[in-house]
């Protein structure tokens, strides 16, 4: 085998196979690739390395298979990096070579094609300056500045240039410089954002990286993909205003926005998918179907539940308060105002003020609203002497919090200003910490099956051990509750991604984030260790040997908060939802007048068996009152006329089914009844 470079002292690579090869130091991925295949080298993007690791025995295949799993997460370790084709390697190191279909690849083109809007940029409008340009989830933006700003026109010109760029197959090459000489570059040039970020994250005699395709070069870390041409679809998006620094005294931006793919067939996938969340916002449809509203008289962030959404609401909390009790909760009410000096105790104080509204000063005290839940379940716990054979005690809650976000931040339900969080707080001993947790899994788990979402992901947040100062609690503490939750996940058989670095100030955490019908992620679930709380407000009970112990307590929210699920709901059932959460179950439609009193039988018998009806008995036709019910996404329509009101029948319209035939009265309510009480997700 030959590589073109003859350096001695050789490194070894080892390849995902576990095969390993020695190779001259300065070998890069793309020379690895091509000594393999040179149809893989003509295939991959950028490559994967990070230390060398064992390879295990079939044996402990699954605990490899976590293990990679763990490492293929951005957050996994710090050793781990994606790196551009033409970086030559200088230590041994375990390399993957990614493809097109690999995630991380299409990030690194949407970084790529960043630089490929700058190129078109600059060479259409020279004197704009250039900020920075990252890949975001769906796509990248360029923040920029320019006097003049820039017209639909322009950006059409912009993404023309754009595509010649990209016919032209630039090489992505890195240079290495001095910062001294890239200072000079660039303050030559005026370019004030790139002088700030060079000054901000690089150190004087420090050599810095920058990136260059064809006339244009760019303070860049990289990756990159080999070339411009790699880059085969994109589109700009959209273009939005921000000032420089997020200072309104500082120069206005222009942050251009804009998406890319590997092909044209994924590109257009993208905005079909894009239009079908349009089409799914749970702004609209919560107005369309009159289930909420944020008044701006009353102020931003705050929901307003209509009739129709308060009947959803109040059945999720139902459902949620009848699953705590029945699995061993006590159901608490706290108040929504507390003297400040609790919250100096609890640490919200110091560590949450700049989310809390300001105190308000009363007779005795000052007070504040509450933003949590906790401190009033400890309250709880706190007034009476507890013993070992009183834990675990479990307290849940569905308590309105209130939190002050940023007037930027709202979106909807999914980020508000008042919210009733579904919270829980376990306090048990540390014997008790495993099944507790495994009790709050199952319970997590039966949630977003009840709900209706199948697949979820889940997320171990741990200590980095390297930062021990950011976190409270001892090293044994830590150590056992991480062992804990690791452990009840493994038994449970559940994939999850560790994230070192990632758990809360007083403890590590399980977060468990739903897929919804398009695939999006939302963080929902969670549950959480809490070292510090217990030990600010003395927490103990007594042990078996007589003495005086402190608890372990475990946050826990699965609904995250009702207003929050409510939205993800509306968006993932599009407002069509199943019957046994659907505000109006069943509409009535006699044909005429003539039929209203059998249909006020028919809706007195199914109200007595616990179903939501209502009649249409205006004067429209009745096809306007079946489409009427339509644009209400009402699971069933029942029509109401002569042969179904001799034979005590109904003839039954499904929801995105269509008609369904005539079937007796007992025999609709009977089946209605069954979808109800079995939480089922069809109507069929």
């Amino acid at each position: 085998m030959h590589y073109p470079c003859t350096v001695s002292n050789p490194i070894k690579i080892q390849l995902p196979d576990g095969s390993v090869r020695e190779v001259p130091r300065g070998t890069t991925p793309l020379e690895i690739a091509n000594s393999i295949s040179p149809r893989l080298a003509a295939a991959v993007v950028v490559a994967r390395v990070r230390p060398i690791t064992p390879v295990a025995s079939s044996a402990n295949q699954t605990a490899l298979e976590h293990s990679e799993e763990e490492m293929y997460s951005s957050h996994s370790s710090a050793s781990e990096r994606i790196v551009g084709l033409n970086t030559p390697l200088q230590e041994d190191l375990a390399l993957e070579l990614l493809k097109e279909s690999d995630p991380e690849a299409l990030q690194v083109a949407r970084h790529s094609a960043a630089h490929i809007m700058a190129t078109a940029l600059l060479e259409l409008f020279p004197e704009t300056k250039l900020g920075h340009g990252p890949a975001t989830e769906n796509g990248f933006f360029y923040d920029v500045y320019r006097e003049t700003p820039f017209t639909e026109a322009d950006l059409a010109a912009v993404e023309q240039r754009m595509a010649q760029v990209v016919h032209r197959d630039e090489p992505f090459v890195q240079i290495l410089q001095s910062r001294e000489q890239a200072l000079a570059d660039y303050a030559a040039r005026g370019e004030f954002m790139k002088l700030h970020f060079i000054q901000r994250f690089t150190a004087p005699g420090d050599e810095i990286s920058l990136y260059r395709n064809g006339g244009f070069t760019d303070f860049c870390r990289g990756p990159h993909v080999p070339s411009t041409g790699r880059v085969k679809a994109f589109k700009i998006t959209s273009i939005a205003g921000a000032y420089w620094l997020g200072d309104e005294k500082n120069q206005q931006l222009q942050r251009i926005y804009g998406t890319a793919f590997f092909n044209a067939k994924d590109l257009e996938a993208h905005f079909k998918h894009l239009e079908e969340i349009k089409a799914r916002d749970h702004r609209v449809l919560g107005r369309q179907l009159d289930l909420f509203s944020i008044q701006e008289v009353a102020g931003a962030g705050l929901i307003f539940w209509h009739p129709k959404g308060g009947l959803v609401r109040k059945t999720m909390e139902d459902w949620m308060r009848q699953e705590c009790i029945r699995r061993g909760y006590h159901m608490v009410f706290t108040p929504h105002i507390m003297r400040r000096e609790m919250w100096k105790i609890s640490g919200h104080e110091g560590y949450y003020a700049d989310n809390m509204y300001p105190p308000m000063e009363l007779d005795d005290a000052e007070y504040r609203l509450k933003p949590m839940n906790c401190p009033g379940h400890i309250l709880i716990y706190k007034n009476s002497p507890k013993s070992y054979r009183d834990l675990p005690q479990r307290y849940a809650e569905l308590g309105n919090v209130y939190r002050y976000e940023r007037s930027g931040t709202m979106h909807g339900l999914l980020r508000v200003r008042g919210f009733t969080q579904d919270d829980a707080h376990i306090f048990c001993t540390p014997q008790q910490i495993g099944s507790e947790i495994e009790a709050c899994l199952d319970f997590a788990d039966s949630v977003l099956k009840t709900f209706g979402f199948q697949e979820y992901r889940v997320e171990l947040s741990t200590r980095d051990p390297n930062k021990a100062g950011e976190f409270v609690g001892s090293e044994t503490d830590w150590a056992h509750a991480e062992g804990a939750l690791k452990s009840v996940l493994t038994s449970r058989g559940l994939c999850f991604q560790t994230f070192p670095g990632e758990a809360a100030f007083y403890g590590p955490k399980i977060d468990v984030k739903l897929v919804d019908v398009l695939g999006r992620l939302w963080q929902l679930s969670t549950v959480q260790f809490d070292f510090n709380l217990p030990k600010r407000f003395d927490l103990e009970y007594i042990g078996e040997d007589g003495a005086p112990h402190q608890p372990v307590m475990v946050h826990r929210a699965l609904f995250g908060s009702v207003e929050r699920f409510f939205g993800v709901l509306i968006e993932h059932y599009a407002g069509a939802f199943p019957l046994w959460l659907a505000p109006l179950q069943v509409g009535l439609v006699p044909i005429s007048e003539k039929h209203h009193a059998y249909a006020h039988s028919v809706e007195q018998r199914l109200q007595a068996a616990g179903l939501r009806v209502e009649t249409d008995r205006s004067n429209q036709k009745m096809n306007a009152k079946i489409r009427d019910f339509g644009l209400q996404k009402v699971p069933f329509i029942l029509v109401l006329g002569d042969k179904e009101a001799a034979s005590d029948s109904v003839s039954v319209r499904v929801r995105a089914s269509g008609d369904q035939g005539s079937l007796p009265v007992a025999e609709f309510l009977g089946r209605a009844t069954r979808l109800v009480n079995d939480y089922a997700m069809e109507l069929l």
